[in-house]
């Protein structure tokens, strides 16, 4: 027994006293085991007692308020608090606890602890005496007693001291904690579980918020202080600073001074102490307080900061335009593990808490390259077909649909390469009236943006210029897709996270013809020159978007291994003045492709499912050049596909209302009913009865009420459907 307490001390007792602890030890082992013996005598009388933990489940459901991130390589980048009760960090093993703090502690709170089995004999005659003789009261509680209070939660009552009762109950509680456990797990308990000051539980969290370190990096002064301050978490500064000087002596004056100050001149910083990656934690963190503190990431905390950096700085630039907010997000194409979550831009924020990416802003036109990329899978367009870059009228519910290119110009016959590339508004309309709202809105959907609930019909032809509501993620999540040749999967932010169930959304062959497109620098120069920031000096390929009123702009682009999204606005939906997703969004984008870039290339895709061929445009709308193709779309592989698609009703727009005008003759009235890329077979159906075929325009006389018209083909299945009122007076 003397060796084991001997090998117990020098583990937490400086070496000095351990020699004399070990002489008071052969002395009292002998009364120790005499007044044990009396004591268990009567450890029956008092009721039954509440179960005692044992040690390993104490330790394994300490629970942490603190929840701390750590990037793929296990630094540190971000602290949040889901317990906003108390500060308790994780639990410290007693050999990585400071042997200072251990003799302080147990000098200050009970010097006899390796002597007794729990209840110290001599304190508690102490204070029985001065209690009768009416000197005061004096405390008697040892380390095991403190502790067995802790584990089973038989705390004092609150506004005084405990009974008689009380402590005879907590007496017996000690007893049977030492019977199951050692010593140094008393002491080490004790130490992750007691109260130090204010909110501050156990001694990770104490030394932490205190003193910032561990609890191993704990000098003789601050294990002073943290020792006097178990005794009187509340006392003021001079009690602390003569209780510790009174552990240490005269001579550690100064330093225990200086401690006292450190700790409790200044009030506890009660925000994180690292805050990197603020909305990836909260996205991250479980909703209570768990034995799991550490949280793994596939973030890279290098990337966080030079991605949050570059957001600031480009902030800064463009702040005399209106602009507060922005939001980066950047992947591993391969893994889908996320490098950067940069949710907003910090203080310099309008409302900071905001996740700028998992908000949803319109797209502008970074929606334009799925549109063309289904319209390439399906054979109305490839790269070289021409599409007219003119006024166009469209009639929709609340009238006609005007789209306009974002400087005010129209460039006539344009390829599918110079349109997509140069971000033409027109052309992308007419693409969207190819292939139909309704199938563009379902490609959407299988890309994985879950915010697009309605109906094709209800976005319209706007959605082509970015009117459906999307957020930073989905749109990274879908530009990874083309990046990966057509594949999608879904982004993550833990290495062990489920990656789900891959599938394709394009073919090889259209993901590379739209790459392709978006890293044509040359095809985009009719739009942002041949200089701007989306040249990059290595291969990549990029789409910029502004939204309405320029209330937002975007970046997005990839390389072959990384994707990397910008967003930058305001969370308040005020619009800027002046900017567009190439002078806002665009330069951060740069930036971070340089960066993750610096020290290895990144080579253009591999051609896959197409096919390379010369061609030469009638009346040199455009020089001749190379261009890919789709198998089975290439000149000379039969007719080339002509601008087409699926048959719809253009006029009227489902949802109209449409008035009579009593001055006009009801013989006079008429509506005209028009169908877009019509062919044979199709028929007018109204209200059930058949009006012919829709080769042609049909005139019908308007009535009152609510009616149905359909398209419908040869085997009177239905290709398209509106419904119209007519309004007025009664004829």
């Amino acid at each position: 027994m003397r060796a084991r307490a001997a090998k117990a001390l020098r583990r937490i007792v400086p070496g000095g006293r351990v020699a004399r602890t070990l002489g008071l030890f052969a002395a009292g082992s002998a009364l120790l085991g005499l007044a044990a013996g009396a004591f268990h005598a009567v450890i029956v009388f008092g009721g039954p007692l509440p179960a005692v933990w044992s040690f390993a489940e104490v330790r394994s459901s300490a629970r942490s308020s603190d929840i701390l991130l750590v990037d793929r390589n296990g630094e540190p980048i971000q602290e949040i608090r889901v317990d906003p009760k108390r500060r308790r960090l994780g639990w410290t093993a007693l050999d990585a606890i400071s042997p200072a703090l251990a003799a302080a502690v147990l000098e200050s709170e009970d010097r006899r602890f390796f002597f007794h089995g729990g209840v110290d004999a001599r304190a508690v005659a102490g204070a029985l005496w001065q209690r009768v003789t009416g000197r005061g009261r004096r405390g008697a509680s040892t380390i095991s007693m403190q502790v067995a209070g802790l584990v089973t939660s038989e705390r004092a009552r609150a506004g005084g001291p405990r009974t008689l009762g009380q402590k005879w109950r907590q007496m017996r509680l000690a007893w049977r904690l030492e019977a199951a456990w050692s010593k140094p797990q008393i002491l080490e308990a004790y130490l992750n579980l007691a109260s130090f000051r204010g909110e501050l539980e156990g001694v990770t969290a104490a030394s932490a918020v205190l003193f910032g370190k561990a609890p191993h990096g704990l000098d003789s002064a601050e294990a002073a202080v943290l020792a006097a301050l178990l005794r009187a978490p509340g006392a003021g500064r001079g009690a602390v600073e003569r209780r510790a000087r009174a552990l240490l002596g005269a001579p550690a004056g100064d330093e225990v001074r200086a401690a006292v100050a450190r700790a409790l001149e200044r009030p506890p910083a009660f925000g994180p102490h690292i805050a990197l990656a603020p909305h990836a934690a909260r996205l991250l963190s479980p909703r209570e307080p768990g034995a799991h503190a550490v949280v793994v990431t596939t973030l890279d905390a290098d990337l966080q900061r030079a991605a949050a950096a570059a957001l600031r700085r480009q902030l800064a630039a463009v702040r005399g335009e209106h602009v507060r907010d922005g939001a980066v997000l950047a992947v591993d194409n391969e893994t889908g593990g996320v490098l950067a979550y940069v949710g907003g831009s910090g203080d310099l924020s309008s409302a900071p808490h905001v996740d700028g990416v998992q908000a949803r802003r319109q797209a502008g036109s970074t929606l334009k390259p799925f549109l063309y990329g289904l319209a390439l899978d399906r054979r109305v367009l490839t790269a070289a077909t021409l599409l007219e870059d003119t006024p166009l009228d469209l009639a929709v519910a609340g009238g006609l649909y005007r789209p306009r290119n974002y400087d005010e110009r129209f460039r006539g016959l344009v390829s599918v390469r110079t349109a997509l590339a140069s971000s033409l508004n027109v052309p992308a309309v007419r693409t969207l009236d190819l292939i139909g709202e309704e199938a563009a809105v379902e490609q959407l959907r299988r890309l994985g943006f879950a915010g697009l609930t309605e109906s094709g019909e209800f976005y319209g032809p706007s959605m082509a210029l970015g009117s459906a509501d999307v957020s930073l993620w989905e749109l990274v999540q879908g530009y990874r897709t083309l990046a990966r040749g057509g594949v999608f999967g879904a982004l993550r932010l833990e290495p062990g996270a489920p990656a789900g169930a891959e599938r394709p959304v394009y073919s090889a062959g259209a993901a590379y013809v739209v790459s392709s497109i978006l890293s044509d620098r040359e095809s985009r120069s009719a739009t942002f020159g041949l200089e701007s920031p989306l040249g990059t000096r290595v291969w990549t390929a990029v789409k910029t978007g502004t939204s309405k009123e320029m209330r937002d702009t975007w970046c997005v682009g990839y390389s072959r291994r990384y994707t990397v999204g910008v967003w930058v606005g305001n969370f308040s939906g005020e619009p800027m003045r002046d900017v567009s997703g190439v002078t806002a969004a665009a330069p951060v984008w740069a930036e971070l492709m340089a960066w993750l870039h610096r020290e290895e290339p990144s080579p253009a895709p591999t051609p896959v499912g197409v096919r390379a061929v010369s061609v030469a445009f009638a009346s040199a709308v455009e020089p001749a050049r190379r261009e890919w193709f789709l198998p089975g779309t290439e000149p000379g592989s039969g007719a080339p596909p002509a601008p087409g698609g699926q048959p719809r009703i253009v006029a009227p727009v489902s949802g109209t209302v449409i008035a009579l005008d009593p001055d006009i003759p009801a013989e006079r009235e008429r509506l005209v009913f028009e169908a877009a890329h019509g062919r044979d077979g199709l028929r007018w159906v109204l209200d059930g009865v058949d009006l012919g075929p829709a080769s042609q325009l049909a005139v019908w006389r308007p009535t009152r009420g609510r009616h149905a018209l359909t398209l419908v083909d040869g085997d009177a299945r239905e290709v398209d459907r509106v419904t119209f009122e007519v309004r007025g007076p009664a004829r």
